[in-house]
């Protein structure tokens, strides 16, 4: 970590045993990211219930590049619970920024809107044009929902736009609305 450890308690007393689990914990999820910027940790008696006793919980909080990790977890009766727990979360939090960072996460692409402007039912392709006059062929098979049978001229329609060797294609056809026709 490129900023030291910040461990704050709020009514609990201090002990080097907390410390050093904090630390531990600390350290490898340091081990696990080198490119941790802080870890800040946050331990508190939230209160005490009273049917519940002593309400514990832990913040953990991350800079890293371009972010922040945050997590908090809450136990009864037992800190160590909480701490684990909330490590625990942070490590998943993080693994799944790393993976990001990595380019392991697949992307989405954003849906497109339009509505269907020509339609061959015996063929079973159409076509969709958009607000900007882009024009996108689909096929029967790339319809979700309805089914491509009641699609109509002017219906609206959201899909995944596609560049394939012929032009642009719509994947993944779904009317959201009635028809303008």
């Amino acid at each position: 970590m490129q900023i030291p450890l910040q461990i704050s308690l709020h009514g609990i007393e201090r002990s080097n045993a907390l410390y050093n689990s904090v630390r531990e914990k600390a350290e490898k999820l340091d081990r696990y990211y080198e490119h941790i910027m802080s870890c800040r940790v946050v331990l508190e008696l939230a209160g005490r219930h009273k049917h519940r006793g002593k309400q514990f919980a832990v913040r953990v909080d991350l800079k890293v590049p371009g972010g922040e990790i945050a997590v908090t977890r809450e136990h009864d009766e037992e800190l160590e619970v909480a701490l684990r727990e909330a490590f625990d979360a942070a490590r998943r939090r993080l693994e799944d920024y790393v993976r990001e960072q990595r380019g392991d996460v697949k992307r989405h692409a954003p849906e497109v809107a339009g509505r269907v402007a020509r339609i061959d039912a015996e063929q079973g392709f159409g076509f969709i044009v958009t607000d900007d006059g882009r024009e996108y062929y689909f096929s029967r098979e790339n319809v979700v929902t309805p089914p491509f049978e009641n699609l109509a001229v002017g219906t609206p329609v959201h899909f995944i736009e596609e560049v394939a060797g012929e032009g642009l294609q719509a994947k993944r056809v779904s009317a959201h609305g009635r028809s303008a026709a």
